[in-house]
């Protein structure tokens, strides 16, 4: 099956937030923030900005009937800045007006008095002056004090690596409207429904049940909108509250990437230590995590971190710690992967480092130590049904890396200008939200009288195929056309407590909440079907009743009005909780994900040692499917979070001064991997397997883990660099710009 929305897109009639019609009267609302980053206020003065022609109102702290506070794991985040700002692109205030021209013409006329402050903008320079978002926490296993005494070779080093824009195609944004009783219904560009219903009801004082969040689907999300579409809909829900009018916003794409956190940049210190014969026996790292100025979701980022500081590697001693740095930039938040990869990355420098002072391949290293049935990691889960060897090998195997190993030598050997580099990426990544009770979903399911059905679900849809998976789901459970099916918006009223659409959990949680409400209904039809044909096996499939596998006369559609007569029940609500998983934070031991997702890719790159630019020449990738339910989509997922991973490694560079003001604050500053970056080849190669039954139909989720492989093409380029100038030291600093490499090619021991 493919995207069903995919007619839609390319015809322009997909609905996103800001194609909603608009009703009469609708007013607009722009926020108003702050141009310094740490600082008190001394005195802000609206008077001219108020009797701008077109203005409405202009909202603050003191018109917030209940909290001004939308922080979700920690309140630590006024919705407006009361008194002191702590970042630039604070929000102030919110103006609301006829137009947005009309709002940001105001915007112009509002004078503010700072008493500017110290800022930080570097997470080591916070943790030195325990400037910290929360204690520190530390994952352990195996003794390393005394593992070290044990190792034939030990390394140390540092390692850096930034952060990144989301750049979904759609700006942040959402459109609330009054509805009777002081009820509010907000069209929300968000990836967590419940998490925005939550926080207006807190900022307006009143019941989640007088707040309705209605959410069609996103121009992309990444992360980027799990807990940072809040505050947008807070803010029009509460212009709408105070105004009785309906209120939108639809952000500009400079506001949107200057108020809006990125994925956390990290500084790592690292000490690896190895047996004569390769085997890493411990491994200490500590990161320092730049949480910006509130916790947002750094907490838990910092979590999966540290539970994914080994990456595919068994390692009998290890100790990781993480300390939330908060600094004076805009709060950090969650970003595809959701600090897995800042984990990883610093296991792969450690194991490059060790590589090049041994004299030895890192691919040697990465084999030698990866993860097989029954290994222990550093949080107590014991791993089964691994497919880190299985996936290694295909990829060695179909991909031919021997030849392709010896053919880039005699290249490098026979060219001067340009050199070529290679590197492999196995990975492991654990599926679950590592917050437990996160691990929940719920379906709504009507059939009508003509056999038509209807169907919600938790579930976001933002480009990654969700509503696609879900369709097959119904479809294939009851045997009908997904011309009988319509998937509904995601909305709170129909659909309540809902988890945010992330952590790659979205097809496994609702599907396995709508199959399970498919299969009750399914399991009354039948019954219904069994009265005419007593004592014989019952299914349906192909919009017909079977009887012993043969088809009978009665349609789908007769089915449904038979039950409908007899009062049979053709609405299910059904609710799925992840099995078998738990955590003690205590301990910092239990089993946090449903299943692990593994996968091997071997990166080729050529880089021109005069200019500094390189291309990517081909990606080949074995990966982890379970058993794909659609390969389409799923490829998909696997080139798009590839190449995304890329442009974090190698262009997307996010730079603030020392004022804690955004310099790559446009795309003209910002650069995304565009048709010219990407690899010339990517192959992606299925690996057979059985899968997982916590996985939807065993088919493993495929949204976070295919990032994990752009890591690969910082190490390849380093061993192009490495072939060109091979006796210089070389700082682990991510993104590897054309910049830095041509530095480093040149750069003298």
């Amino acid at each position: 099956m493919i995207n069903i929305d995919a007619h839609n897109h390319v015809k322009g009639k997909s609905i996103y937030l800001d194609d909603i019609q608009e009703l009469q009267g609708t007013l607009y609302a722009l926020p108003f923030d702050a141009t310094v980053a740490h600082a008190k206020i001394s005195a802000i003065d609206y008077t001219q900005a108020i009797h701008r022609t077109g203005i409405i109102r202009i909202i603050t702290a003191k018109d917030i009937p209940g909290e001004n506070q939308i922080g979700g794991i920690l309140p630590d985040e006024p919705l407006f800045a009361d008194g002191e700002v702590h970042f630039r692109g604070q929000v102030i205030a919110l103006i609301i007006g006829t137009s947005e021209h009309h709002c940001r013409q105001a915007a112009k006329l509002i004078k503010v008095t700072y008493e500017e402050l110290p800022i930080i903008t570097d997470a080591r320079e916070a943790h030195a002056q325990n400037k910290l978002i929360m204690p520190p926490r530390s994952f352990s296993l195996g003794n390393t004090t005394q593992a070290w005494e044990e190792c034939a070779h030990v390394f140390e080093g540092r390692t850096d690596v930034n952060g990144q824009e989301h750049l979904y195609i759609e700006t942040q944004g959402a459109y609330a409207r009054p509805k009777e009783d002081g009820s509010i219904i907000v069209s929300s560009s968000t990836q967590g429904p419940t998490a925005v219903q939550r926080m207006v009801a807190r900022v307006l004082g009143i019941a989640m049940h007088k707040i309705e969040i209605d959410t069609v689907r996103l121009g992309g999300g990444f992360g980027g909108k799990e807990d940072q579409a809040t505050p947008w809909a807070v803010m029009v829900a509460l212009a709408t509250q105070i105004l009785h009018k309906p209120v939108k916003m639809a952000m500009h794409r400079m506001d949107d990437m200057r108020m809006t956190g990125k994925r956390h940049p990290y500084s790592a210190d690292f000490k690896i230590g190895l047996s004569k014969d390769l085997k890493i026996l411990a491994y200490e790292v500590t990161h320092y995590q730049n949480a910006g100025a509130a916790a947002d979701l750094s907490p838990a980022v910092m979590e999966r971190t540290l539970f994914h500081s080994t990456n595919a590697y068994y390692i009998p001693n290890v100790f990781a710690k993480a300390f939330s740095c908060k600094t004076n930039l805009p709060p950090n938040t969650a970003f595809r992967g959701f600090g897995g990869p800042q984990g990883k990355f610093v296991i792969e420098a450690a194991i490059v480092k060790a590589a090049e002072a041994l004299g030895v391949s890192p691919a040697l290293i990465q084999k030698t130590n990866l993860v097989v049935d029954g290994n222990e990691l550093s949080y107590g889960q014991i791993l089964q049904q691994t497919q880190a060897h299985p996936t290694w090998n295909a990829c060695m195997d179909s991909f031919d890396y021997e030849a392709q190993k010896e053919r880039i030598k005699l290249f490098n050997e026979s060219n001067s200008r340009y050199k070529k580099g290679l590197a492999i990426q196995p990975i492991c990544f654990g599926i679950s939200f590592t917050n437990t009770m996160m691990n929940h979903a719920r379906a709504l399911v009507h059939i009508y009288h003509d056999g038509s059905v209807v169907v919600s679900t938790g579930a976001v849809e933002m480009g990654q195929g969700v509503n696609t998976k879900m369709l097959q789901i119904v479809t294939q459970t009851l045997g009908i056309k997904p011309s009988r099916v319509r998937i509904e918006s995601t909305n709170t009223l129909r659909v309540a407590n809902t988890s945010p659409t992330a952590a790659s959990a979205g097809a496994d949680l609702n599907g396995k909440a709508l199959q399970m409400a498919c299969v009750a209904l399914l399991e009354r039809l039948k019954a219904v079907a069994q009265k005419e044909y007593t004592d014989q096996i019952i299914e349906l499939k192909e919009e017909m009743v079977f009887a012993n596998e043969t088809k009978t006369e009665i349609t789908w559609q007769d089915l449904i009005m038979k039950a409908f007569v007899q009062r049979v029940a053709l609405s299910e609500n059904s609710h799925y909780a992840t099995p078998t998983i738990h955590y003690d934070k205590s301990k910092e031991k239990g089993h946090p994900f449903a299943y692990h997702v593994y996968g091997t890719s071997i990166h080729e790159v050529t880089v021109d040692c005069l200019k500094g630019t390189y291309n990517f020449d081909s990606v080949n990738i074995v990966h982890d499917f379970g058993k794909s339910m659609n390969p389409t989509i799923d490829n998909g997922q696997i080139e798009g979070g590839l190449v995304q991973g890329i442009g974090w490694m190698t262009l997307e560079e996010i730079i603030y001064n020392e004022q804690g003001r955004l310099v790559s604050n446009a795309l003209s500053t910002y650069k995304v991997p565009d048709i010219y970056s990407v690899p010339k080849e990517i192959n992606i190669k299925h690996l057979e397997t059985e899968g997982h039954e916590l996985a939807i139909n065993k088919s493993k989720a495929v949204g976070e883990p295919p990032l994990m492989y752009g890591l690969g093409a910082y190490f390849a380029i380093r061993d192009a660099v490495k072939a060109f100038n091979p006796n210089v030291e070389l700082a682990v600093n991510a993104p590897y710009t054309p910049e830095k490499v041509l530095m480093d090619l040149y750069r003298r021991r």
